[in-house]
């Protein structure tokens, strides 16, 4: 990363970028097409929060986008009551009524940044967070959101990500960039991957799955999983103890 931590984008300037795009976000099928294996890395989400959480009856999607991680589980899990976050309104407002056509229970949404938003401890048997956490800043600030995911989470529950992921050896970073870049040209062009490098480097601060992981079991969460990574991309949660 070249752009200091304090100059990337503010939360108003990716909600933005974001209002214009739910249609993207939108197709159940492909998931977000610049991330890599973003259909398999939500159906194994998905999956393993059914087969790792006892008893689910509430779930929180953060950073829900259009909605399509809530949507991909009510295909496994039985109906449940989903609290969706997203920067974005339209995001929010095409994502709950996908989700309410897919379940009987209640769905709210809460528009804003989840590390200000006021949640009830304890409350969600499942959380998944999907393409959200490397908006994140500086080690504080992925210390206390991990630590808000863990407070949240209700006994026995688990929580559930897929993200960009950076790398702690510098030259399987780069390796792994070159593949990355390979890929975008493949589905877009060198001009399509210029552009997705450079709104990463503009609005992301990804952390290895090796980081993330430490920082599951720091914060509390009692087993930890990776289900997926191919290149910058990871799938990966933990479960929180009775």
């Amino acid at each position: 990363m070249t752009i200091p931590i304090n100059q990337k984008s503010t939360t108003d300037e990716i909600r933005e970028r974001f209002d214009r795009d739910v249609e993207r976000f939108s197709n159940l099928e492909t998931g977000q097409t610049a991330t890599i294996d973003a259909p398999l890395a939500m159906e194994l989400i998905t999956q393993a929060a059914c087969r790792a959480t006892p008893r689910i009856r509430t779930v929180l999607d953060i950073g829900c986008g259009a909605g399509n991680n809530s949507v991909k589980l009510a295909g496994y899990a039985p109906p449940v009551a989903c609290d969706l976050i997203d920067l974005s309104l339209p995001m929010l407002e095409t994502a709950q009524r996908r989700v309410s056509g897919v379940t009987t229970e209640p769905v709210r949404i809460f528009q804003g940044d989840f590390r200000t938003i006021d949640l009830e401890n304890g409350r969600y048997d499942v959380i998944l967070a999907a393409a959200v956490l490397h908006h994140l800043r500086d080690d504080r600030d992925w210390e206390s959101t991990f630590q808000k995911i863990y407070n949240l989470t209700a006994p026995g529950g688990s929580v559930w990500i897929t993200d960009l992921v950076f790398h702690e050896i510098e030259s399987v970073h780069d390796m792994m960039w070159d593949r990355y870049g390979h890929y975008l040209c493949s589905i877009g062009g060198e001009e399509y991957r210029d552009t997705v490098f450079d709104y990463i480097e503009k609005e992301d601060s990804p952390r290895p799955v090796t980081y993330q992981l430490d920082l599951l079991r720091k914060v509390g969460f009692t087993q930890v999983e990776i289900l997926h990574k191919n290149s910058c991309f990871a799938a990966f949660g933990g479960c929180k103890g009775p």
